[in-house]
This record gives structure tokens, C-alpha cells and sequence, in this order.
């Protein structure tokens, strides 16, 4: 899907008082799905909810512990007490675990390497859905509106979200991305190691859910020949055209 020259305008802000926005992006990884997401965040005056970074900072918080990862009762009690702070401004979007800082921690390669032990723990996935409906409910509710993006948010935690959308790539794209984003170098070894995260991650969690395929009423984008403003706008467009064809049938009523 490529957007023409210009950005749409961007979807009205809900006056206060009023259901807020929700947009939810699914994808794999190294779609694009963050940065882009926070980008539509920012441009839509919406908050912006990175349900990875949950996953991440349960996995964080058992290697601290010194939880085993394979014992699935123990990972799933850590994410059932973790105290997990979320900022969802998208500007400087923000982790926490009790008073600690851990948005630089959980982007590391050592959490990318065994995060999926934790993502497919289906206790753990039950109770940090449970969390993201929470924020997702708070913000549709208070009028704030948000992006929620993750692996499963347009079928399972948001099915009912305004906006659905499923942003994916070609392979190749994905895992130049994904070296781009860590800043990784291009030897042998690193590469092998970016495309074991991207690949075996995603054939990890597919076992759990499904972020390759859209489901009815999802829109796809695939960005594989997009660059970052491109996709930016298609999701804009998306957005703008589901909500106008939203507010349409209100009005036809």
C-alpha cells in the first residue's frame, strides 16, 4: 500500500468527555510497528502503549530474580506481581519496574534472545493482556484515546478497537531494519544473531498468536517497499478513512 504525496489529516481529537481514538497495529518483527506506531501517536495527539516492552520487563525482572525461565508457574507469578509502570506519552515513552528505569535494559541483546520463553507462557500472556485491556479501557473511556501495538492486539486484546491495522514486510526488509534499529554491524556472526531474533522470535511466538495473517475487518499495509514517513502516512490513511466511514454510518442512522 503506498500513500500518496501528502499526509491525510489526521483524525479529530474526541472532545472531552467523548469515547477516545483506538488504533491497533499488529506485525511481526522488524515491520516497523513501534517507531511507526508512536509516529501516529504523536501526530494524533493519542498515547501510545508498546505491549512488548511488557514482555520485556517480565523477562528483565525474572533474570534479576533469578527465575528459571522454563518453570512456567514461577514466570507466570512474576508477571502477576511485577510492578510495572508504563509511560505512554509517545514522544518519551517510559518502563519502569518499582522505581527502576528499565527501558534501556530491556532492549538488549540478552532480553531478545530469551524474551519468547516468556511470551509464550500462556499465564503470563492472560495476565499481561488483562493489564493492556486495562490501559486500553482507560484510555477509549477518559477520552485520551491510544496506539496499542504488539503481536495479538487486533484479535485478541483490542478485537474491538476503531482502527485495526496488520503492518508487515518482506523478510529481507524486516531483518535490515531490525540491524538498522540496534545498530548492529554487518559481520557474519552479528547478522546471524539479528536474523535468529527476528526469525526464530517470530516462529516462537506464532505459536501463541498470529501476526503474520489479518483477520476480518483488519487492514494490511506492507511497508516492504515504504520508507518510514511513507508508512507513517498509509497508517494515517487508514486511520482517517476508518474513522470517516465511522462517523458516516453514525450519521446515516
Amino acid at each position: 500500500m503506498r500513500p500518496g504525496g501528502s499526509t491525510p489529516d489526521p483524525a479529530p481529537a474526541p472532545a472531552s468527555g467523548t469515547r477516545g481514538l483506538v488504533v491497533a497495529v499488529d506485525g511481526p518483527s522488524g515491520s516497523g510497528k513501534s517507531s511507526v506506531s508512536r509516529a501516529v501517536a504523536q501526530r494524533l495527539g493519542l498515547a501510545y502503549l508498546d505491549t512488548g516492552a511488557m514482555y520485556r520487563a517480565v523477562t528483565w525482572w525474572c533474570l534479576e530474580q533469578g527465575t528459571d525461565l522454563a518453570d512456567l508457574p514461577a514466570v507466570a507469578e512474576a508477571a502477576r506481581t511485577i510492578d510495572l509502570r508504563l509511560g505512554t506519552e509517545p514522544a518519551a515513552p517510559t518502563v519502569h519496574v518499582g522505581e527502576t528505569d528499565v527501558a534501556g535494559a530491556i532492549r538488549e541483546r540478552e532480553i531478545s534472545a530469551v524474551v519468547s520463553a516468556v511470551a509464550t507462557n500462556l499465564e503470563v500472556r492472560a495476565e499481561l493482556q488483562r493489564r493492556q485491556r486495562a490501559i486500553i479501557a482507560t484510555a477509549a473511556t477518559d477520552g485520551s484515546g491510544v496506539v496499542a501495538e504488539g503481536r495479538d492486539i487486533t484479535t485478541v486484546v483490542a478485537p474491538g478497537a476503531d482502527v485495526r491495522v496488520l503492518l508487515t514486510a518482506h523478510e529481507d526488509a524486516r531483518l535490515r531494519r531490525r540491524s538498522e534499529q540496534d545498530r548492529v554491524g554487518d559481520d557474519e556472526e552479528t547478522l546471524r544473531a539479528t536474523r535468529d531474533q527476528v526469525l526464530r522470535r517470530d516462529r516462537d511466538d506464532a505459536t501463541v498468536s498470529e501476526f503474520h495473517t489479518a483477520a476480518d475487518g483488519v487492514v494490511t499495509i506492507d511497508s516492504s517497499e515504504l520508507d518510514f514517513e511513507q508508512t507513517v502516512a498509509a497508517v494515517l490513511t487508514v486511520v482517517h478513512r476508518t474513522t470517516a466511514d465511522q462517523s458516516t454510518r453514525e450519521v446515516s442512522r
